[in-house]
């Protein structure tokens, strides 16, 4: 399994900064050959199911994940929202959490543990620097764009 963090901070309020993370079909604006759905419609929720769609023709794959916790944040609270990934090629999970940081900004930390099916174990640093660089373009890209 491979496993990595980041971290950013924003000066965008909790509340805004959640809603740019979780308008999941914008989350393939920086992935290439990657398109988002989500559903059912309406607002997310728990058992709402994100598929991640990746490649072209015969050689793309979904990546679904359901949502098992939702919390958007309050003004006491950290918001969290976790994703275990269901998919025949890609599991594990990803956990988004976005609560109030340093100096009034708002702290946002993404984890995610992936297991992509016939990488192999040996493989597992360079798929968690790949995924950190990756997850660090969508989430620098969303944070600063509405």
């Amino acid at each position: 399994m491979a496993t990595f963090s980041l971290e950013r901070t924003t000066p965008l309020p909790p509340d805004e900064a959640w809603r740019r993370l979780t308008r999941w079909e914008r989350h393939g604006d920086t992935v290439p050959l990657t398109r988002v759905t989500a559903g059912p419609p309406g607002p997310t929720r728990r058992g709402t199911v994100v598929v991640a769609r990746t490649g072209a023709g015969a050689l793309a794959f979904a990546d679904p994940m359901e949502v098992t916790v939702w919390q958007p944040p309050r003004a006491d609270l950290a918001g969290r929202c976790r994703m275990d990934k269901r998919g025949r090629v890609v599991r594990g999970w990803a956990e988004i959490e976005v609560g109030t940081g340093p100096d009034g900004r708002t702290r946002v930390v993404w984890r995610e543990e992936l297991d992509v099916r016939l990488v192999p174990a040996f493989l597992d640093g360079l798929l968690a620097r790949s995924g950190r660089l990756v997850f660090g373009r969508t989430v620098d890209h969303l944070l600063r764009r509405a």
